[in-house]
């Protein structure tokens, strides 16, 4: 099931929804002043994500890893959205709280891996090369994920500001092996049974994997590098 965090505000503010996929995600995401809201199943995530909104909330941001779709974006390198292109349509995210969300990260040592523009969303793994060309092509988009259409839609739907936040993990030009996904539950934790089994199916795999990790490690320590940032500025507020 869906997984909702809550954790304290300071004073009687409101609190930002931060929108995951990955358990990993969320525990770099948790915080003072946050809502964390993660799930691998998009209709477990819009429940607990309008769970979340509905005891009340200053703004939403979809935090977290993504694919690449650019082809000169190295994994590590940081998305901050101007819109999601995603199942329903163009999301704009708003102005104000992505220039802070930029300015916080361009002010830190992490200026040179960020990026403005479109994120892409999709509702199935995209581990396709070729698959990652043909939407960049088609969107113009930096990178992909599966969560920030649910949670710009839900922020459109009640009123309250949206914004991405997205480390690259693997980048456009490579293309995942299916042990990669084969762990993912619904929950969005990791089961390792699954991925060894696809390994000892395909053992040929495992050189892609331990690429893979790499490419995630360099997400992961932008993702926290990233947090810390805009926790030091104040710019998780929405407002």
């Amino acid at each position: 099931m869906a997984v909702s965090q809550t954790l304290s505000a300071r004073g009687d503010a409101l609190p930002v929804i931060v929108v995951t996929g990955m358990a990993f995600e969320a525990r770099i995401a948790r915080g003072a002043g946050v809502v964390v809201v993660y799930a691998a199943r998009a209709d477990l995530l819009e429940r607990a994500l309008s769970a979340a909104v509905a005891r009340g909330c200053s703004g939403i941001l979809s935090f977290g890893t993504a694919g690449g779709l650019a082809p000169d974006l190295e994994p590590g390198t940081l998305i901050i959205a101007e819109a999601v292109e995603g199942p329903f349509g163009r999301i704009v995210t708003d102005v104000d709280w992505s220039a802070r969300l930029a300015h916080a990260i361009g002010a830190s040592p992490l200026s040179a891996r960020l990026r403005r523009g479109v994120q892409a969303a999709v509702t199935a793994p995209l581990t396709g090369a070729q698959d990652k060309l043909a939407l960049n092509r088609s969107t113009g988009a930096l990178a992909v994920d599966m969560e920030s259409h649910i949670a710009g839609a839900v922020a459109a739907a009640h009123g309250v500001p949206f914004a991405v936040c997205r480390a690259i993990v693997d980048p456009a030009w490579r293309t995942l092996p299916s042990a990669a996904t084969a762990g993912l539950r619904d929950d969005g934790h990791t089961a390792l049974a699954p991925i060894l089994r696809e390994l000892l199916r395909q053992p040929s795999q495992l050189g892609a994997l331990l690429q893979l990790a790499a490419d995630a490690r360099a997400a992961k320590q932008s993702l926290v590098r990233a947090r810390h940032a805009l926790g030091v500025a104040g710019a998780l507020r929405a407002a």
